[in-house]
């Protein structure tokens, strides 16, 4: 498995730019950045090219960590915001040599916010078809009023789009959170699978105890042949570089 870590989220006791270094110290092969849009491109290439890093994935929209919505893809009349916001990850990506774009629905409901979601969609992938798009479920509590926060339904939107450069991100936490089966809903959806995100539940800390058993999900998705990326996208519990006793286990 190839492990990346989330620079949204590990190693904040550092400044951003040298959170990449200490990534690659600990052993990540990659990294993902979910809004990269206050830094400049051309210093975070900088930076992947000086670490050897590859960058797995960032988010749309450009709104930054500190606040804003959650994006604009299920939202009714937001198709025009959808598009710009878009656009700028779009070239982010191309820069920085992105493998993924996570795009994200914002908070909506009903049937008028599903089709909104499949129109936003069915214009990304064609509109950049060499770029891989994800969609990903998150928990109502974690982030309220999220339109996507279901994985049959992520299925049914993928399923329906049908598009090679559209795939389910399945982050275990959220996982557990919408549906208490976190090997159930890998099961059930990994055909459509693309990236892989991990935290430990309860408190989205490391990867280890709780209630998500990490061994046998790692077990299961090398023996199903999973080989895309697997992000650490936790909040530490402490200071990141003393619960990374994980990663070389």
């Amino acid at each position: 498995m190839r492990f990346v870590a989330n620079l949204s989220m590990l190693f904040q006791e550092l400044p951003f730019l040298d959170r990449f270094q200490a990534a690659a110290d600990a052993g990540f092969t990659g990294v993902e950045v979910l809004f990269p849009y206050d830094i400049a491109a051309k210093d975070i290439l900088h930076e992947l090219n000086r670490t050897n890093l590859t960058l797995a994935l960032i988010n749309t929209p450009p709104p930054n960590w500190a606040g804003g919505e959650r994006g604009f893809a299920a939202t009714p009349g937001g198709q025009e915001r959808f598009r710009h916001d878009l656009k700028r990850a779009l070239r982010y990506a191309e820069v920085l040599g992105a493998e993924m774009v996570h795009i994200m629905s914002g908070a909506a409901d009903g049937p008028e916010a599903r089709q909104t979601m499949i129109d936003n969609l069915n214009w990304a992938v064609e509109h950049a078809p060499k770029q891989r798009l994800t969609i990903e479920p998150i928990n109502r509590t974690d982030m309220p009023g999220y339109f996507l926060s279901d994985f049959d339904l992520a299925a049914e939107i993928i399923t329906e789009i049908s598009a090679p450069n559209l795939a389910l991100q399945f982050d275990a936490y959220h996982a557990f959170m919408i549906t208490g089966d976190v090997m159930g809903t890998w099961e059930k959806h990994k055909s459509l699978v693309g990236h892989i995100q991990i935290a430990g539940a309860p408190g989205r800390h490391e990867p280890v105890g709780g209630e998500i058993d990490y061994p046998g999900f790692f077990a299961k998705i090398d023996q199903d042949g999973y080989r895309g990326w697997v992000s650490a996208e936790y909040r530490p519990a402490k200071s990141t570089e003393a619960g990374l006793g994980w990663l070389p286990r």
